[in-house]
């Protein structure tokens, strides 16, 4: 019997310190593991993405915290989400919403038609940053037939709309709560801030309120930023990361892909990586120096050189694939002669001192490097800056303090920044502006497709920023992590889809 005994308390001794390891590590007793660590490239300076331009926001917070009422899916459709069905009038200018019933907001208050309005009015007051204000503007009037009914009468049809309504800018907010969001973000989504350890890493833990809880199978997710893409590839080798979407692994893809411990998934996007020039700033207001600029600038060799080959050039600020596209790879190509004919046309002494402000992503800081050398053989001396990511939103982005800058921009309907006063490239075209508002008037699809390839033409005539590439974007997970994006038609983490296998 003692002896019996002793193996019995051995054994429930082993047990008890199996099931503290396990809980430990995030794995249930009896059932799958409920914790994932997912990391990403740069840190949000805040966390309202209504008040903040970078996407870094939208991809902690996106359909984890906040959501929409339209919910965008990898493939670019749109589906259900606050809304659970709506109606629209012949001519596309008055949609009724019906909205979920029984949903609250983190702090218990309830979500309704008076949410909406409030969140799509505060998107268009005077004092608002949100940067698709233009959306919003576009809604006439804003009207509740009851609690959970909200009918949108818009100025202009607008073919986007469903997809705009799921982007991370029209986040439903709460009234009481919306002022302190950048910090302290309550929403309605299946997830609730834990932590914010800045510099670090964003806790997300599930939110029991759910309305779905059960079907959220990770109870808690720490989402890491880590911008260097050798230490990116070594979290992910060392076991720290379970997820990375939008590596910088380019270099390493094979190491992964001939390791069992690792999926990688590649897909496409409506990103353009873009050298923005700074239109006002001379003597770069010229556009015979842009248009230089430009043509001194091998895209192939961009390409290779920032995103190992995983792109596709372009020439203008539009991607293959979009409603519209029309190929402007000819405008401004590579043509180093021209480029110094030129400059020398246009009255510039060289070398021509420009400065270069890259912000910490690896495509940024590679591919300063290789533009760089390639403006040097034209006469062009561009001194590359390396700023940090909260630097860079202030510095470049809201105080148009530089000459050249390298930078994605992800979202996919963003055309109309070109006619947005004061926008970061400082650009103003009054010729541009008039053809936007005719775009945006314009209900014939195939007449609409025209204007857009005009406006295309424009831009790049124009020269208002050096267009290199669309990406592809890489992600390495674990073997185990189901759920993933493939593709990104928008920049989210959607981590209620996630779950170990």
């Amino acid at each position: 019997m003692n002896q019996r005994r002793s193996r019995w308390l051995h054994w429930a001794a082993t047990a008890g310190f199996v099931a503290v390891a396990l809980a430990a590590t995030g794995v249930q007793a009896q059932g799958r593991k409920d914790t994932a660590v997912i990391a990403m490239t740069l840190e949000p300076t805040g966390l309202d993405p209504t008040a903040g331009a970078a996407s870094a926001i939208g991809e902690v917070v996106h359909y984890n915290v906040f959501e929409t009422l339209t919910k965008i899916a990898s493939d670019g459709s749109v589906h259900p989400l606050l809304a659970q069905s709506w109606t629209v009038t012949p001519d596309n200018k008055t949609w009724a919403f019906h909205l979920r019933q029984g949903v609250k907001f983190q702090n218990g208050e309830p979500f309704d038609a008076a949410a909406v309005k409030f969140s799509f009015e505060r998107a268009v007051a005077s004092g608002s940053v949100n940067k698709d204000k233009a959306v919003f503007a576009n809604i006439l009037n804003i009207a509740s037939t009851d609690a959970h009914t909200v009918v949108l009468t818009l100025k202009n049809p607008n073919p986007d709309f469903l997809f705009q309504l799921g982007q991370t800018t029209a986040s439903i907010v709460e009234p009481k709560s919306a002022a302190g969001n950048n910090t302290h973000p309550v929403g309605t989504g299946p997830y609730k801030l834990e932590a914010w350890n800045k510099g670090v890493s964003v806790v997300l833990a599930r939110w029991d309120g759910y309305r779905d809880a059960k079907a959220v199978k990770l109870r808690r997710v720490t989402i890491r930023f880590i911008s260097d893409s050798a230490a990116q590839v070594a979290a992910m080798l060392s076991g720290d990361v379970d997820a990375f979407a939008r590596i910088g692994a380019a270099r390493s893809l094979a190491q992964f892909r001939n390791d069992k411990r690792f999926q990688v998934l590649i897909g496409g996007s409506r990103s353009k990586t873009i050298m923005a020039i700074n239109n006002k700033r001379r003597p770069l207001d010229d556009v015979r120096v842009r248009r230089a600029i430009a043509m001194a600038i091998d895209r192939k060799a961009v390409v290779e050189g920032a995103a190992d080959g995983f792109g596709t050039p372009i020439g203008s600020f539009y991607v293959p694939g979009a409603p519209g596209y029309v190929d402007l790879t000819a405008v401004n190509a590579y043509a180093p002669d021209k480029s110094r004919a030129l400059l020398k046309e246009a009255g510039v002494t060289t070398p021509l001192e420009l400065t270069m402000k890259l912000p910490p992503t690896p495509y940024a800081r590679q591919g300063g490097e290789v533009i760089a050398a390639q403006l040097a053989k034209v006469g062009i001396a561009a001194k590359l800056e390396n700023v940090e990511w909260a630097q860079w939103l202030s510095g470049v982005y809201k105080e148009k303090a530089y000459d050249l800058t390298v930078i994605s921009h992800v979202e996919p309907l963003d055309f109309g920044n070109f006619a947005r006063p004061g926008y970061y490239w400082n650009y103003d075209s009054p010729k541009f502006n008039a053809l936007w508002e005719q775009i945006n008037t314009t209900a014939d699809t195939a007449q609409r497709n025209k204007l857009l390839a005009d406006a295309q033409r424009l831009v790049a005539d124009d020269a208002v920023a050096a267009y290199l590439y669309q990406p592809s974007w890489i992600t390495v997970a674990k073997a185990g992590l189901v759920g993933l994006w493939k593709d990104f038609p928008i920049f989210a983490n959607d981590l209620s889809a996630l779950s170990w296998r």
